[in-house]
């Protein structure tokens, strides 16, 4: 453990998991984050203030969209070999693109941009950045696996998630830099981001609100609890990339190269149907919910589940929960973070 280990969006959900993860094994993080007003800043600065209070944590308030910054962070950590970045920040959300979409070209494209020339620059070791299972687009063959052709997104959050993909090869082949792509399926658990489902959920439940079910309940999500997601992160470190001796460019695999990159799902390896997903929500608040059925929204998919043979046969990435241990657990977080009595 001599090495730090840098990650972006360090407090978002899964940057301050990954985070108090290494921190509590006795590693060095320097963590960059812009603390975006994308969902509630209070959070963040919850997430973060925990974070501070772990012995070997830096902490720098830094958009990646701004070079000349991210620059002179490195200079001033004396960011190098062999240290290795995470990174994890990124303008996340499908719908949100609808209606902003210039975020998305300056923290996803941009920002990455920027980070790859950061890591090339310092010969970072290994790059592991998230990708998306959002990736896998138009594809309806379950499960969805790394070695697919993903060339047909259906949303902007996607695109920019595919776009990482691209660039981080031409890094690899072109300066060598090892990168790994992590496409994280659905992803929910304590200190959530509050615009993903079960959070908006579970707020709408205890509020006697209408929950909007979208495809009128018709949908199936690869749901993967937070601490799964963490310990296929962590595996991966310092399992660095290794080139594909079998990699053909008459038969192009899409998950590998002949240069050091790869990708890989961190996923649960099982489809859930919505409406289950409510139901065990509801039984964890004692409380019903009053459904609003409404039709498929524009950048959605019908269903998910990632295949994941590849991380098991690699780092031995077995996922451990399933939603009826992971789910209880968000709902007692959500009620003692935010002072809801039991049953109140």
């Amino acid at each position: 453990m001599t090495s730090r280990i840098i990650i972006t969006g360090c407090a978002g959900f899964i940057g301050f998991h990954v985070a108090a993860r290494l921190l509590d094994e006795g590693y060095r993080v320097l963590g960059i984050d812009n603390l975006s007003d994308y969902y509630d800043v209070k959070l963040k600065l919850s997430r973060l203030e925990i974070l501070k209070q772990l012995p070997k944590f830096t902490f720098y308030k830094l958009d990646l969209a701004d070079r000349d910054g991210l620059e002179s962070v490195c200079a001033e950590e004396k960011v190098a070999s062999p240290d290795r970045i995470i990174h994890l920040a990124a303008q996340a959300g499908v719908r949100y693109g609808l209606k902003n979409p210039d975020t998305y070209i300056q923290s996803n494209i941009i920002g990455f941009y920027n980070l790859l020339e950061i890591a090339r620059k310092v010969e970072c070791e290994h790059l592991i950045y998230a990708s998306s299972s959002s990736v896998y687009g138009g594809n309806t063959k379950l499960p969805f696996s790394v070695h697919d052709n993903v060339d047909h997104p259906v949303s902007l959050y996607a695109a920019t998630k595919k776009s990482n993909e691209l660039l981080a090869h031409v890094y690899s082949y072109t300066y060598g830099l090892p990168t790994t792509g992590l496409r994280f399926f659905t992803v929910y658990g304590p200190w959530g981001r509050p615009d993903m489902s079960y959070f908006i959920f579970t707020r709408a439940i205890l509020a006697g609100e209408p929950l909007p079910v979208f495809n009128y309940g018709d949908m199936h999500r690869d749901f993967t609890y937070i601490d799964d997601i963490v310990e296929g992160v962590v595996r991966l470190i310092y399992h660095d990339p290794e080139p594909d001796p079998g990699w053909n460019g008459d038969q192009p695999d899409p998950g590998t190269s002949w240069v050091k990159y790869r990708q890989y799902n961190i996923g649960n390896n099982s489809s859930v149907h919505l409406l289950e997903y409510i139901r065990v929500i509801e039984e964890a608040l004692d409380r019903k919910a009053r459904l609003d059925m409404q039709p498929m929204q524009v950048g959605d998919v019908k269903a998910t589940r990632a295949d994941i043979e590849d991380l098991k046969r690699e780092v031995g990435f077995v996922p451990k929960t399933s939603i009826y241990e992971g789910i209880p657990k968000f709902v007692e977080w959500y009620l003692d973070y935010y002072k809801i009595p039991r049953g109140g």
